[in-house]
């Protein structure tokens, strides 16, 4: 895979303002409105690279949203990271010290590992076991659609169908690394045991960490999301969001989670991720000079990385489902 590094098009604000916030966690802002409602989380900046990301959530404070019912938090997660963006080397600030989207399970959460991630993890836990519905926004290393990954709950995939963008709706477990942020407790609860009005969650990868556009992508959705869940007017969104496709919306379901086994990993071409391979057998990639191959035919590529170390997400496979 190529290493051209796209452009740099956003300027990592300066959010040393925000850090009093209004509670008692540094970085979270929350508004009650006094009317019954669900307690909707907005989550930005699991990695701190992800400029797009945090432009949008400084956008929506910005826009002093008083909710119409129920209760609106805004979040900026791993700022330890963040501080460390350098446009020089932009990539290197994902995280600090591990994955903060890698650490919720209760094992790792209640464990004895610790690390400047799984103290923030621990000290934002209360806030997300709150929620009953989390955006948790992210951007992605290369150029390409936005796509939203709603786990393996019917009621993710409701959720991202009802926002009606993006395009791409990815139906996923996760990575073999570790569990995310919406594949935590009870988020992640089998639909039959979470009954109506279960906890949602709601992972969308904006478009690339650094492009005007996907940080315009994060601000629209999240307004979308409060318009739906009843925060808002759909009147704010209209006035406020950019437009964004209305292309009809695809669900995939990933079937296979290539895992690097090796610290050599690499592609046969440059995927950015929704290619969809024709043949069963086509070699993608090879691991330590074994070849990596599509397990069926049409087969859809999400996410590949750029750089793969052993015990992390290659690649994704997926094929389409029915809605």
């Amino acid at each position: 895979m190529a290493d051209t590094q796209p452009p740099i098009e956003l300027v990592a604000p300066d959010i040393r303002a925000l850090c009093s916030g209004n509670t008692d966690i540094e970085y979270v802002t929350s508004v009650e409105s006094g009317v019954p409602g669900p307690h909707v989380v907005i989550n930005a900046l699991c990695h701190g690279n992800e400029l797009c990301v945090v432009v949008a959530v400084e956008r929506l404070l910005r826009l002093d949203i008083r909710p119409l019912r129920g209760r609106l938090t805004l979040c900026l997660a791993n700022v330890a990271a963040f501080r460390r963006f350098n446009p020089a080397r932009p990539h290197a600030s994902r995280y600090v010290v591990e994955d903060f989207n890698r650490v919720w399970s209760r094992e790792v959460l209640e464990g004895r590992r610790d690390s400047v991630e799984l103290r923030r993890a621990r000290e934002l836990r209360p806030l997300y076991q709150q929620a009953d519905v989390l955006l948790d926004l992210h951007s992605m290393v290369n150029p390409g659609e936005p796509l939203a990954l709603c786990g393996r709950t019917l009621r993710g995939r409701a959720l991202a169908l009802a926002l009606g963008y993006p395009r791409w709706v990815i139906v996923d477990a996760g990575h073999a690394s570790g569990r995310r942020l919406i594949d935590f407790d009870a988020f992640a609860c089998p639909d039959d045991e979470a009954g109506s009005g279960g906890k949602v969650a709601l992972l969308v990868e904006c478009g690339q960490h650094w492009a005007t556009k996907a940080a315009e992508t994060a601000f629209a959705l999240s307004l979308r999301t409060l318009a739906h869940t009843g925060l808002i007017s759909p009147s704010l969104v209209h006035a406020h969001a950019p437009a964004l496709g209305s292309a009809p919306q695809r669900v995939v379901e990933v079937t296979e989670v290539v895992t690097a086994t090796s610290d050599d990993f690499s592609f046969v071409a440059d995927f950015v991720g929704m290619e969809a391979v024709p043949r069963a057998g086509t070699v993608i990639g090879y691991d330590h000079g074994q070849p990596v191959r599509t397990p069926y035919d049409d087969c859809i590529l999400i996410m590949p990385s750029r750089k793969t170390l052993r015990g992390q997400t290659a690649v994704r496979l997926a094929r389409p489902i029915a809605v």
